[in-house]
């Protein structure tokens, strides 16, 4: 395996194009006066600004979201000196995850220099390119000196990564050990196996948590850093012990925690053994810890462990603190990285280990519930929320230490463009969240026996957008919930088939019948009708137990919907339901209507969608705009269905002439504004492009939203369902956890603007 890995390693650096990197234009370069406003004569104007005034450089250039990763390959992860040019492949890879993770771009310098002097003013000559210098594997001591003294010329934010990242990650570990252990960070005892440049920087950000000097003892290869040692460097010094120990076996002997920087298995079971109680270690040597992660396991079932590989719970990765510490760095136009800024991203980063796992990272770690515990004190990689939640923490203490030269005023929109960034922006449903969560709505889920529907009741809970009430057998419930350790304690849990609910089951039947009477339900049918969820479920709606209900991800569309036509009905004045998708895009939310319901719906049945799909639009605080979409631009190839839309387009016109809409034209002319103002100035869309698209059948919205979700790399969230009395919305068959949860919220926003209707107030 070993083999296959390194062949695969060098398949993936070497094939296609070379490395990892490259350089994207951010302007337009296809006309001639595109490449004279790139270069010359155009790039003269920026240049004589930026010598009038130093900090349009900003302006005018990338300068401030750009990112040196310079290095001179002395200490290249763990292969040592092998040179500045063998270590250019893992500066790319820094640069690349500075990319990923926090949009920042990065050219990576490899500087053949092992003089400090040299090295210092070569990086020092060309900063003035940078908006920040991130240092990368450089060996100790020099590290320290090479650090301090471009830190001292350069008014950027500078970082070298190696010292201080890992001080940052096991920061945040290691406050999160506290609140599980108990223990007080001034009595904690540490042993520190290491004294490189990383431990070094470790040991400073713990004293400035609140560690006491006296309570850490530190070694490297010859043993205890000890006062009585005549080999050690200045550096060294500062650490040094005058406790009556000179190794590893007698420092550790009833230590809180280990911290190893060092060597592969130099930490034996009966080292481990001899630590205090509920010991931390962060064994740190990679790819082998000073301690296998099985054999600590097995040794101490009290240890709260960390490494830093990935295929064990607690990976210590720089990755959780480089690209969100220049992010927020950058953001600001620190002068410096400074000690507020490091401990503001531990703090941020332990913070964000006690909230909710989102489900994307359970499932990318092949995890069935991550909760925060001992095998969970630091966030994943992967986890998208770590922007939102590092970058400002830092840029904040950036601003209120001093160093920042361009303040964040409104940090509500600086979380929205840090969203933006990485392509997760989404205003609509955070927006929808918001108002979920003012007006908490009690929501039926009508498939419980279902871990997606539970881990969804479980999100929806604890972030208070919904109180759920959960339909099925409670005995497989309760077990799906043990299984998986989720956290849904007092949660109603009912089962229409239980003796228990005899008597809501005949209540219930006897409403059914009453309604359905007419129409070929008996009193009997009704009963037997009640022991199914899916008429069971509308039930608690109808009669006020519930405000809505979600169901459908184990059943199709019709087993789902005429259940709740049955027992709820449509919307006084409605002849019809409707389905209606919200894609989210990076140009805002879509609506598109119907590619659910209706396969082949008339003149006046277009009418009722489109009026159903305004109503629900503006439900959500938008102004709706709608096109009609079709293979015809208004007349330019009749044929039936054209003709039909234009009827429509027409009834509408004449009847609500204050709605912005038209058509019937093809989508690309609904969506782009530039080409309907120059070849239809007439139209009523000119102004702004088309949010809301009315498909003339079925199969044509249906195609559109699925291709978009499969290929467009955006959000669908739907099908909303319009027409209907009370808030009833069906999950299409395989559901994830987020959709799930994102149809449980627009499920509680509309049951609000039902309740508000009932009152004859109004939701929009």
């Amino acid at each position: 395996m070993d083999n296959l890995f390194r062949k695969d390693a060098l398949s993936y650096h070497s094939e296609g194009r070379p490395g990892k990197i490259e350089v994207i234009p951010t302007k337009p370069y296809s006309t001639q006066r595109d490449l004279s406003m790139a270069y010359t004569p155009g790039v003269a104007d920026p240049c004589l600004e930026i010598q009038k005034n130093p900090d349009d450089i900003y302006k005018y250039t990338a300068k401030g979201n750009l990112v040196a990763v310079i290095s001179n390959g002395t200490a290249v992860l763990g292969l040592g000196d092998i040179g500045a040019d063998a270590g250019k492949p893992v500066m790319e890879g820094k640069g690349l995850l500075f990319k990923i993770f926090a949009d920042i771009d990065v050219f990576d310098i490899e500087i053949s220099e092992k003089d400090i002097d040299k090295f210092v003013d070569t990086v020092v000559a060309i900063s003035t390119t940078f908006g920040g210098i991130n240092l990368e594997d450089i060996k100790a001591p020099e590290c320290f000196e090479i650090e301090d003294r471009i830190k001292e010329a350069l008014d950027i934010p500078v970082m070298h990564d190696d010292q201080h990242g890992t001080a940052i990650i096991t920061s945040a570990g290691l406050l999160n050990t506290l609140e599980l252990t108990g223990k007080k960070i001034e009595n904690l005892k540490i042993v520190v196996n290491g004294a490189g440049a990383a431990a070094i920087s470790c040991i400073k950000l713990y004293l400035a948590l609140g560690v006491k000097k006296e309570n850490i003892i530190m070694l490297d290869s010859k043993g205890v850093l000890h006062k009585d040692r005549t080999d050690l460097n200045k550096v060294k010094k500062e650490f040094v012990t005058d406790k009556n120990v000179h190794t590893l076996e007698e420092a550790i002997k009833g230590a809180d925690m280990f911290l190893g920087l060092s060597v592969a298995g130099v930490l034996k079971k009966e080292l481990l053994l001899s630590m205090a109680k509920n010991p931390v270690v962060f064994a740190l040597a990679n790819p082998v810890p000073e301690i296998g992660y099985e054999e600590a396991m097995e040794t101490r079932d009290d240890i709260i462990m960390a490494t830093g590989r990935s295929d064990f719970p607690n990976q210590i990765n720089n990755v959780l603190g480089f690209p969100f510490i220049f992010r927020g760095a950058l953001d600001v136009r620190a002068t410096t990285i400074n000690e507020e800024m490091k401990l503001a991203a531990s703090l941020a980063l332990a913070k964000l280990a006690k909230e909710p796992v989102p489900e994307e990272v359970n499932i990318a770690y092949h995890e069935k519930n991550l909760k925060f515990g001992r095998d969970y004190i630091i966030p994943k990689p992967t986890d998208l929320r770590l922007i939102i939640h590092v970058a400002p923490a830092v840029a904040k203490a950036a601003i209120d230490s001093g160093v920042a030269r361009k303040p964040i005023e409104d940090w509500d929109a600086y979380n929205e463009e840090l969203n933006k960034r990485l392509g997760i922006s989404n205003p609509l449903m955070r927006q929808i969240k918001g108002r979920a969560k003012s007006n908490i709505q009690r929501v039926v889920f009508g498939e419980a026996e279902d871990y997606n529907m539970l881990k969804a009741a479980e999100i929806v809970l604890n972030e208070k957008t919904a109180i759920p009430i959960l339909l099925g057998n409670v005995n497989n419930i309760q077990s799906i919930i043990e299984e998986h350790s989720l956290e849904l304690e007092g949660v109603e849990v009912l089962d229409p088939r239980s003796d228990v609910l005899d008597g809501k089951r005949k209540e219930f039947a006897e409403l059914l019948f009453r309604k359905r009477q007419r129409e070929g339900v008996t009193i009997k049918t009704a009963h037997d009708l009640l022991i199914h969820r899916n008429y069971f479920a509308p039930m608690l709606v109808e009669t006020g137990y519930a405000d809505a209900m979600i169901s459908g991800l184990t059943r199709n569309y019709p087993s789902t919907i005429k259940p709740a036509l049955d027992v709820i009905g449509m919307k006084k004045g409605d002849s019809l339901i409707s389905g209606m998708y919200i894609i989210n895009t990076r140009h805002g939310p879509y609506f598109f209507a119907d590619c659910t319901v209706n396969k082949n719906p008339s003149m006046e049945d277009l009418v009722e969608i489109t009026l159903q799909t305004k109503y629900a639009v503006e439900q959500f605080k938008i102004q709706p705009r709608i096109a009609f979409v079709s293979y015809s631009n208004f007349g330019s190839n009749p044929g039936n269905i054209p003709n039909k839309q234009r009827e429509a387009i027409a009834y509408m016109h004449e009847h609500y002439p204050e709605m912005v809409v038209d058509g019937e034209m093809q989508a690309n002319v609904a969506v782009n504004q530039e080409i309907l103002e120059k070849n239809f100035p007439f139209s009523k869309l000119v102004g702004g492009p088309a949010n809301t698209l009315i498909f003339p059948y079925l199969t044509a919205g249906n195609i559109a939203y699925k291709l978009l979700q499969e290929l467009a790399n955006v959000e669908v969230i739907g099908p909303v369902l319009n027409g209907l009395s009370k808030s009833v919305h069906v999950l299409p068959i395989g559901s994830t956890v987020n959709e799930i949860v994102n149809m449980v919220m627009i499920a509680a926003l509309d049951a609000q603007c039902v309740h508000r209707r009932d009152k004859g107030e109004s939701c929009t």
